[in-house]
């Protein structure tokens, strides 16, 4: 089964080596050229996988990704940022970006996310699921979701990574280093950042159950707090 890869990049030389090395590996690829092509094209077909160029004719790859998410919640996007541009990382990772690589990139760097991702995506999903209780939530680790009281929320790939991650490690200190060792490959000053982007949003999600807390361990990492219910007294 071809992965289909969504990918929108106005510049045609980057382009044309891009999607040619994606076609190479065996992924399917539907490649626009700007924002608006890149609108119509998730309008009419699903995808495994979406490479986003930040700036882009008509409509930025920021508006695109805002309507992929509304579409498909966890589908992988990889934002294409300029090296200038340090706070387009950032804010694509708020709109529910997965990862980004800086410009000039390399095509073996974005091969190889792209595999990562794919790997870890729906695609090669086993049969036996991963599910966690997690106070009033069930963690649907494969299938991306929580649940609770009838409700659910889809999870990007990396929420569910990051959420599995605490859940596997609950009430304990989990160092900053190593969540973004294990979850990005390597630990630098602005995927430090887009691991805060993605702690505020897994708090947000778990609002709903004051017995569940992560807590910001200053200057060391984080731990998923959860309160057990205390036995009634005799």
């Amino acid at each position: 089964m071809k992965a289909k890869i969504l990918y929108v990049e106005d510049d045609e030389s980057l382009s044309f080596v891009t999607r040619d090395n994606l076609q190479l590996q065996g992924y399917d690829i539907v490649c626009c050229s700007d924002g608006k092509a890149a609108l119509k094209a998730i309008q009419d077909q699903d995808f495994d996988l979406c490479i986003l160029d930040v700036m882009l004719p008509e409509i930025d790859g920021f508006t695109v990704a805002k309507e992929i998410r509304r579409k498909n919640q966890h589908v992988p996007i990889i934002f294409l940022t300029a090296k200038s541009l340090k706070e387009d990382k950032i804010h694509g990772l708020k709109l529910g970006g997965d990862d980004y690589i800086t410009k000039p990139f390399s095509i073996e760097e974005l091969l190889l996310k792209v595999e990562i991702f794919l790997r870890r995506s729906k695609i090669s999903t086993p049969v036996n699921h991963t599910v966690f209780d997690l106070g009033k939530y069930r963690f649907d680790f494969h299938n991306l979701s929580l649940h609770s009281n009838g409700q659910q929320q889809r999870l990007t790939q990396r929420e569910a990574e990051l959420l599995k991650m605490l859940v596997e490690n609950k009430n304990q200190v989990l160092k900053r280093e190593d969540i973004l060792e294990k979850l990005w490959g390597k630990n630098d000053y602005f995927l430090g950042r887009s691991l805060d982007v993605f702690i505020s949003r897994l708090r947000k999600y778990l609002k709903g159950d004051p017995k569940i807390k992560i807590e910001n361990i200053h200057g060391v990492g984080f731990r998923l707090q959860v309160v057990k219910e205390s036995s009634p007294t005799p």
